[in-house]
């Protein structure tokens, strides 16, 4: 048995021979080269990569470099953008590009309310200006509507409701709701919106005047009018829906709301909050207004 390990040994030594000659070192410089620790900043390589996968995983695979860097960050690393993207690279973890959506406007018959927003897609804090729209989910039982209802202040989405018909009742029951949410007192908020027929429908101007919502329209045929609700369609069809399939669209209702309320208002960041969720940026303005009253 010793003579059989000795000349395991010896076996695997040659080539490590071989090489350190070829290289011009020695075989014990070698060995103590191979066999030395880690030093610390290998081990904190290690680690911070460790941490940028499970942020990555996290995230559902769409977290880029800036966004990683934003949680790390948080977390009490001290690491840039820059390093975050070369161990990204390192690792081959990519962010899903986005690709554009198909639009489900149909011109209504009624007179459109005029545009209040001009493409100024921010407020000076919430409950000053909401946008919306309609996009479709495909399930394995038909499509499934999904309308929304966005605070362009914190891109929190206030209010949702999807069925299997892109009706003014969705549009309807997606303001209730992000009145709702926001306590009932939304008198004055701007609800911005393209043309669609369930935008200009006569039920969705009682609904928002039951609300002393006030209504505004982008043009025609131009998304860029909309340009926040197109955006926010946008990261969820890459980030969730378009690396699922969903056998009913009772599942997908279950799963696109869970995916809202609970990553996407909750923990997503966004650029336009300074790298913060909708909802943690709001409790900071609610924070950084208490204590100039204090």
């Amino acid at each position: 048995m010793a003579a059989f390990i000795a000349s395991q040994r010896t076996e695997h030594a040659v080539p490590h021979a071989v090489a350190c000659r070829a290289l011009g070192v020695s075989q014990s410089w070698f060995y103590k080269w191979r066999d030395r620790p880690p030093t610390p900043r290998q081990k904190r390589r290690s680690t911070l990569a460790a941490a940028v996968r499970r942020v990555f995983d996290d995230s559902g695979g769409t977290y880029g470099s800036p966004r990683i860097g934003d949680e790390l960050r948080e977390q009490g690393w001290l690491v840039s953008d820059n390093t975050i993207a070369a161990l990204m690279a390192d690792l081959g973890l990519v962010a899903r590009a986005k690709r554009r959506r198909r639009g489900l406007t149909r011109p209504g018959k009624r007179p459109a309310a005029a545009d209040l927003i001009r493409r100024a897609f921010t407020a000076p804090a919430p409950n000053v200006a909401w946008c919306g729209d309609i996009t479709e989910i495909v399930t394995d039982d038909g499509k499934l509507y999904l309308a929304t209802v966005i605070d362009l202040y914190s891109r929190r989405i206030l209010g949702y409701a999807m069925g299997a018909h892109h009706d003014t009742s969705l549009v309807v029951a997606a303001l209730n709701m992000a009145a709702v949410t926001r306590g009932g007192d939304v008198a004055g908020v701007i609800f911005h919106s393209d043309r669609g027929s369930e935008y200009c429908s006569a039920d969705f101007a009682r609904a928002c005047a039951r609300w002393k919502v006030r209504q505004s329209m982008g043009r025609v045929g131009s998304c860029f009018d909309n340009a926040v609700a197109e955006a926010t369609f946008s990261t969820l069809k890459v980030e969730y829906v378009h690396r699922r399939r969903f056998r009913t669209r009772n599942e997908a209702r279950i799963k696109i709301a869970t995916w809202i309320t609970d990553f996407y208002n909750n923990r997503r960041r966004h650029s336009v909050c300074d790298g913060r969720s909708p909802i943690n940026y709001e409790r900071s303005t609610v924070r950084a207004q208490e204590a100039q009253a204090a």
